[in-house]
């Protein structure tokens, strides 16, 4: 692992961070580390330090946090470091709170972030490549690297601050990188360069290693798992990569996981050092910042609320898995060095279990001996299931993971003899007491003496005594409030925390201020084709484009590249939105002739955050705006004479129709190949693809055509189409049509960017607004501007929009907080995709409503006002 100009993360035992096969070692002190995900650019300042101490009193010493590019440098060259986006502070409270921190800068972040945190101007460079060793790209990096890591470099464990590990890119095997080597060696360099010393990692997304580091030295693998909770199988695919990383001398780390206990607890037991279950601390994509995904069918819009159901909600609110994470942290801390060095294995005895279980559990060797077995119930039933456990039945709750432990010298806890078997978690021990959570009957044999103590209950421990150890067993609720156990079993717990009030019940809002003037916009110039919203300056927000056009003679339109958000309308009529992530869309436009205005709105959603091939917009680095918009002259059926190529096919190829040759070669790819002319630009259209089909225009470089957009344009004269696909018989065949197409020219466009309208939004000065009482209803790309008033003080509230074919967009506080579509929608994923948080203390609510063409009339009918508490309660 060694390298000139790195550490050798494996040496230095006494000094900082070490990593090697046994685990992490903090100045020579080994540690298992639970870790959890808090996003200061997703929380309200104010909130970061109670966030960051909620964390801690869960029993998770880490954080971990990305550090968005485009969240600092908000424009070429315009950087940020103030208000919510002082991420020093936040690693300075973090510090201070107990935390350490795994600092992710990227460049790429995922995160579901708008564009993955990659600045959305990146688009306009055509030679620049996204995440590659290339060197307009790297100059940017070189850029945000300057601003970021110093800051990471001064806080840096163990001297100066928090930063235990700095993450370099993210889950890189997920993404076509020509040179992965010379890529992650170049953010290597400059990491090094900017003193950096703490390890230096890198996470596959998809269990590719060298995918994910390039191999270089100095980058430390690790892993992202996401399995079905439910999967027996997640053992043996863990243990898979502990001894795959063993081999290196390295130990597990994993950077993000599910967030559920009972699955923590198998990777804690199937060899990690690391447990960092992603995003257990949920937050909020304020602004224009979520992204546009590939989580739907196939794509996604982000929701604002940024909650994957983890143990504290988007809110602040702590839901159940919270003393989930309180017990397994105590079995952490009670076990101590003996689990920080502990090594996988697998249990020699086998276990057998009346329920649902992995297919092959789990077991932890642990240093000085014994071991600690997992032994998880699949199932959800309401009663305990039984496991046999080296001979021994024992209790298992429904839907837990029992950390089981096995021969485990007593002597660390001031007691002669073995504790041959513990069936429940063991969350606290000291000189002759044991202290087990559990909400089943507890089985413990020490030496030989056997001894079954009754399932406790909340506030009613049970005790046992066996060779001399008195024996205790608390109820889960109990064991959370632990604070100390005398010797002879009196327990002494916390206070409880009071009991959270009842959610108050919603508020309906039926009165608002709608002002009388709409924000301004930024004059953009005329352009022969429409331009990219970002070639106009608007990274997040919106624009319009406006022209004339002339359909005499004309059926329909062809749109093509619109992303992400489209209100068209064409002669004074509003067509229902288009959110089709640059899919190409026909426009029926028969009621129109002549001389027509054409006007389309189109704000920008989010840039994609992953790199998917199959729609336009979902590319990584793709621009937003209305595309090219084609008015369709002639539409021809070219679905014959298709000569064929493969299987069998002669030199003197035969004339079929696109997909029709007979062959006993299923699955075998032909090719079909027919020359088209065409005097103007057009568009051919695969009608049928099912299956990704492969297409070569002449000489050109062929290219993947998808089901979700089976359109290839063609610029005028003569094309040679071959296209490749398997022989399917059962596939329904395929139908070629062109569309002879000419340009709609002459745009005249406008900007709106997210600092202009948030400027409009908070203005204090406008006029008083009329008063208006809800429903209000709209027409199509009708726009109101509403102010509404909220109860002072607040802690905290939840706005639901109700209404039809409406979108609505919140300010409070000069703040964007959100944006909720009501209606016929995209798919969402995310949180709550129907609210808009404002955090305690916020004020000035403001809205803009916009109403969207459909079955209905737009109309908003009531604004509903919930506490934040409400959220969490899941």
């Amino acid at each position: 692992m060694s390298h000139p100009t790195t550490l050798d993360h494996t040496t230095t035992l006494d000094q900082g961070i070490a990593l090697d096969a046994r685990g992490i070692r903090f100045e020579g002190n080994p540690q298992l580390v639970l870790c959890a995900s808090l996003f200061y650019f997703r929380l309200p300042r104010e909130q970061w330090r109670a966030r960051l101490a909620q964390i801690r009193a869960s029993g998770y010493t880490c954080v971990d946090v990305y550090l968005p590019w485009n969240f600092h440098e908000t424009a070429p060259g315009r950087w940020s470091f103030e208000g919510r986006r002082d991420v020093a502070a936040f690693l300075d409270l973090a510090q201070e709170e107990g935390l350490y921190v795994i600092a992710r800068p990227g460049p790429y972040i995922c995160s579901e972030w708008d564009g993955g945190a990659l600045p959305a101007w990146l688009g306009l460079d055509r030679e620049l490549r996204v995440r590659q060793n290339e060197p307009r790209f790297l100059a940017g990096v070189t850029a945000w690297f300057d601003q970021v890591l110093p800051i990471l470099a001064e806080r840096q464990y163990p001297a100066n601050g928090p930063v235990i590990m700095v993450q370099l890119e993210n889950e890189l095997d997920f993404f076509d990188c020509d040179a992965r080597t010379g890529y992650l060696t170049a953010l290597r360099d400059q990491a090094v360069r900017h003193g950096i010393t703490v390890p230096l990692i890198a996470c596959s997304g998809q269990g590719d290693l060298e995918g994910a580091t390039g191999d270089v030295p100095g980058v430390v693998p690790a892993c992202n798992f996401y399995p079905d909770d439910d999967s027996p199988h997640i053992e043996p695919e863990v243990r898979h990569y502990a001894e795959l990383l063993a081999e290196r001398d390295l130990p597990l780390l994993i950077t993000e996981t599910n967030r559920r206990h009972r699955t923590l607890r198998r990777l804690l037991a199937s060899g990690a050092s690391l447990i960092a279950p992603y995003l257990q601390s949920s937050g909020w994509n304020f602004g224009y910042t979520p992204s546009a995904g590939n989580w739907g069918r196939p794509g996604n819009l982000m929701s604002h609320g940024y909650d994957f159901g983890g143990y504290v909600s988007s809110t602040g609110t702590e839901r159940p898995e919270y003393a989930e994470a309180q017990i397994l942290a105590r079995v952490i801390d009670t076990l101590g060095p003996r689990l920080a060095l502990a090594t996988p294995t697998i249990p020699r005895t086998p276990v057998t279990t009346d329920f649902p279980t992995s297919s092959s559990p789990s077991a932890l060797r642990l240093d000085g001996g014994g071991l600690l077995l997992a032994v998880p119930h699949l199932g959800t039933g309401a009663g305990a299931g039984t496991a046999v456990v080296n001979g021994v039945p024992v209790a298992v709750a429904p839907d837990s993971c029992s950390l089981m432990l096995l021969d485990v010298p007593l002597n660390a806890w001031g007691h002669e003899g073995t504790l041959t078997l513990a069936s429940a978690d063991l969350v606290a021990a000291g000189e002759g007491v044991l202290v087990f959570s559990s909400k089943v009957p507890v089985t413990v044999v020490v030496g030989d003496t056997r001894v079954e103590i009754p399932a406790p209950e909340a506030g009613t421990p049970q005790r046992a005594t066996a060779a001399g150890l008195t024996l205790v067993a608390l109820a889960p609720a109990d064991a959370v409030r632990l604070r100390a156990t005398d010797r002879d079993g009196t327990v002494r717990l916390d206070e409880p925390a009071p009991a959270r009030p009842a959610a108050s019940e919603p508020v309906a809002v039926r009165h608002a201020r709608r002002r009388a003037d709409t924000a301004p916009e930024r004059p953009a110039g005329r352009h022969e084709l429409p331009p990219t919203l970002e070639s106009l300056g608007v990274y997040r927000g919106r624009g319009t484009y406006r022209t004339t056009a002339d359909l005499t003679g004309v059926d329909e339109l062809l749109l093509v590249g619109a992303a992400d958000i489209v209100d068209l309308s064409v002669a004074g009529r509003v067509r229902p939105t288009i959110a089709g992530f640059g899919a190409t869309r026909r426009i029926d436009v028969r009621e129109a002739t002549g001389s027509v205005d054409v006007e389309a709105v189109v704000e920008i959603w989010g840039h994609a955050n992953f790199d998917d091939a199959r729609l336009p917009a979902l590319r990584l680095g793709a621009l937003r705006g209305l595309g090219t918009v084609w008015t369709v002259r002639e539409t021809e059926d070219v679905s014959a004479l298709w000569s064929v190529h493969g299987h069998w096919a002669g030199r003197l190829a035969p004339l079929r129709e696109l997909g029709g040759w007979s062959s006993t070669r299923v699955g075998t790819p032909v090719t079909y190949t027919r020359e088209i002319r065409t005097a103007t630009a057009a568009a051919l259209h695969l009608k049928g693809v099912v299956e990704p089909v492969r297409v070569t225009v002449t000489d050109g470089e062929p290219h993947t055509v998808h089901a979700e957009n089976p359109w290839i344009s063609l610029p005028a004269g003569t094309h040679r189409i071959s296209v490749t696909l398997p022989h399917h018989p059962s596939g329904g065949g395929l139908r070629a049509e062109l569309l002879t197409l000419d340009p709609v020219t002459d745009w005249t466009c406008a900007a709106q960017d997210d600092d202009l309208l948030t400027a409009f939004a908070t203005e204090t000065e406008s006029a008083p607004g009329q008063e208006v009482r809800l429903p209000l209803v709209l027409a199509p790309g009708e726009e109101a501007w509403l102010d509404v008033d909220l109860p002072p003080p607040h802690d905290g509230l939840l706005l639901r929009p109700d209404g039809i074919q409406i979108r609505v967009t919140g300010w409070a506080d000069r703040e964007c907080v959100g944006r909720v579509w009501v209606g016929d929608r995209p798919d969402f994923s995310g949180g709550d995709a129907d609210v808009l948080w404002i955090p305690p203390g916020w004020s000035g609510l403001t809205l803009l409503v916009r109403g969207a063409a459909g079955p209905e009339a737009p109309e908003l009918r009531v604004l509903r006002l919930e506490s934040s508490d409400s959220e969490g309660r899941q």
